[in-house]
């Protein structure tokens, strides 16, 4: 059975909802699972060229299951947040060996693989199989907290449960995905951050906000934190090749397993230089970079020359030399890619 505002919403779609998206042909749970995660805190016109070229790469849950996770971080590189590409590599191995390759068909099972939480599973499970699941996405959640009259900040816990609950009442027993689709939709492109639509709005006739005219006031912002200053010192180091040296990360952590520049904790004597990285011409510094992260500003004090033989260190497993052609073809996080990127494109030594 469907209430009165879930029809309302399902009109809604049919004249107005997103059809035309590469994770909406072909629909599968495997194709709305990598949709869904790379849309976490991702914008959809940022996340289509991405999509796609995961796709190409990566058609089925076999394929990436099987796919070293180099090769998935290089495809990811430039998105960000990166948990969620080791989280989808481990995902894959842990459906292929538990559940035979196909997705788990209930939101208990599915919120046991890594990465997903209950709205991404309840996504999975409607928008791939049309199974009845609600959703609380941030943009379900914009809605529904206005629609209710709910300030989601001033108890996050207890107001987390009413829209649980909320969503669950509203989502119909038919045209699951059709639902959950236009609800995605309205928070996107309808009751956006700023001045809503509610002209457009299926429920602009009971939404709270609206008869308040407060729509800032629902679901609130949370408190402003200042973002903590971190730094860190880092080598372009090239060699006669056109080659940069890259230091792999650990598996978890900032930039889990992408390749960086390699990292020293302070400016190095001319011995103990040439002891880890052999002999440079031409050191000099660049002009400092900031990237922040969701939790702190980190900037990055960049150091760069020419290579003049190897030292011990390079050697070791976490090293390599990469062709500044073919800078693509590892997983590199976006402040670095812009870096070499910018250097490769100078056509001069530096």
């Amino acid at each position: 059975m469907s209430s009165p505002s879930s029809l309302a919403v399902l009109r809604w779609f049919d004249r107005h909802g997103r059809k035309s998206l590469p994770w909406q042909h072909a629909k599968n749970p495997y194709r709305v699972w990598i949709s869904e995660i790379m849309l976490q805190q991702t914008q959809v016109a940022t996340v289509i060229g991405y999509y796609q070229n995961f796709m190409v790469r990566f058609p089925d849950v076999q394929t990436l299951a099987a796919a070293p996770l180099d090769e998935v971080l290089a495809l990811w590189a430039g998105l960000g947040y990166y948990s969620r590409a080791r989280n989808l590599h481990a995902a894959a191995k842990y459906v292929v060996a538990h559940f035979a390759g196909a997705f788990p068909k209930t939101v208990a099972e599915m919120i046991e693989l890594p990465g997903i939480g209950r709205s991404t599973a309840g996504a999975i499970l409607s928008l791939g199989s049309d199974l009845r699941a609600p959703i609380l996405d941030g943009n379900v959640k914009r809605v529904l907290c206005r629609v209710a009259g709910i300030s989601l900040h001033e108890d996050v816990r207890r107001n987390e449960q009413r829209l649980w609950q909320l969503a669950d009442e509203l989502t119909p027993t038919t045209r699951v995905a059709d639902y959950n689709q236009a609800m995605m939709d309205i928070g996107a492109t309808v009751c956006t951050r700023g001045m809503p639509n509610c002209a457009m709005c299926p429920f602009n006739l009971s939404c709270v906000a609206r008869a308040e005219q407060n729509f800032s006031a629902y679901p609130g912002s949370k408190p402003a934190k200042v973002l903590p200053e971190k730094s860190t010192r880092m080598l372009v180091l090239l060699n006669c090749r056109d080659e940069v040296l890259l230091q792999q990360r650990p598996p978890s952590g900032i930039w889990g397993g992408l390749w960086v520049l390699p990292e020293v904790p302070e400016l190095l004597s001319p011995g103990e230089f040439a002891e880890q990285f052999g002999n440079a011409t031409g050191l000099r510094a660049l002009l400092p970079l900031r990237h922040t992260f969701s939790h702190f500003h980190l900037d990055i004090h960049t150091f760069a020359g020419v290579m003049r033989g190897n030292g011990s260190r390079i050697m070791d497993s976490p090293w390599r030399w990469q062709p500044m052609t073919n800078l693509k073809a590892v997983g590199l996080p976006a402040p670095i890619q812009r870096l070499l990127t910018q250097i490769a494109s100078e056509s001069k030594s530096i």
